[in-house]
């Protein structure tokens, strides 16, 4: 079981809590959660990712372990840590401006 924590715009529109556990089969990937987040939630379909090419949004990044995943490519398998339970997969909405 995968553990995911979605920024709170993100919660309010899936109806979730703050952390999600999701099934996700072997290879578990960033690709693959996102996809059965995806799956398992409709409204988020291109709130993370773009429709068409599926690459992440802009403004949204991705983190496990403390390492900032957001720049990995989607096949990239996730850390030990996030597919045994212990630590979860953040999907965090960035900030800019000055």
């Amino acid at each position: 079981m995968i553990r995911v924590v979605l920024p709170y715009h993100l919660r309010t529109m899936a109806r979730v809590g703050e952390e999600l556990v999701l099934e996700v089969a072997a290879p578990v990937t960033i690709g693959a959660v996102l996809d059965r987040l995806e799956s398992d939630h409709p409204v988020l379909r291109g709130m993370i990712r773009e429709h068409g090419t599926l690459r992440r949004r802009p403004f949204v990044r991705y983190f496990a372990c403390r390492e900032d995943l957001s720049h990995e490519p989607p096949e990239t398998p996730l850390p030990g840590a996030v597919i045994e339970g212990a630590e979860p997969f953040l999907i965090v909405g960035a900030m800019a401006g000055g």
